[in-house]
């Protein structure tokens, strides 16, 4: 079976690439969940976030955005201390700001899910790149997302991982046009 070229050959990469990523998203836990990740992530691999996952959701209290928007220093303190996920400051820092974030905009949309997908008028976005090369890294689109983010409050959301965040969730589908996942009857 062809995938797309950045999967590898780790079952950990195949089974996100076969069963999560550029599937539409809108459960709001899974959505703040892979904004962590994607926050986490710039300076690493995925495949290294991917195999933290697990050990992030433990130490993000199951993501739970009452609990994480109320994190103080002691659980900064705390979450730089676990070996099991990226220790950095900023990051945590950013994730809590995120927390924050999301809950002011639920307020507003009336879910995170709501807010994300209006700006694709709650259609995924189906690009057709033949070669992983052909895929930008920032769209027009990941810059306004990414503007309105910020401007909300988000942190650590720049126009190159909120595109990667788009990718993940569904709201582009960048799977390349020969890969088996590509034209498959999708959702979660």
């Amino acid at each position: 079976m062809k995938r797309c070229d950045w999967v590898g050959e780790s079952k950990e990469m195949i089974l996100y690439h076969d069963t999560e990523w550029g599937r539409p998203l809108y459960d709001d836990k899974k959505l703040f969940e892979f904004l962590v990740l994607d926050t986490f992530q710039p300076g690493l691999s995925w495949a290294i976030i991917l195999s933290k996952r697990k050990n992030f959701q433990k130490a993000f209290n199951n993501y739970n955005l009452s609990i994480i928007s109320n994190y103080d220093r002691g659980e900064v303190n705390r979450l730089l201390q676990d070996k099991g996920i990226i220790r950095n400051k900023l990051k945590i820092l950013a994730a809590i700001a995120n927390a924050k974030a999301v809950l002011v905009v639920k307020k507003e949309f009336g879910s995170f899910s709501n807010y994300l997908w209006s700006f694709v008028k709650k259609r995924p976005i189906q690009n057709t790149y033949k070669r992983e090369g052909d895929i930008p890294a920032q769209t027009e689109l990941s810059h306004t997302i990414s503007k309105d983010m910020k401007e909300r409050g988000f942190a650590f959301v720049g126009p190159t991982t909120i595109y990667a965040y788009m990718q993940g969730i569904g709201i582009v589908n960048d799977h390349i046009v020969s890969c088996f996942i590509r034209n498959k009857k999708r959702g979660r």
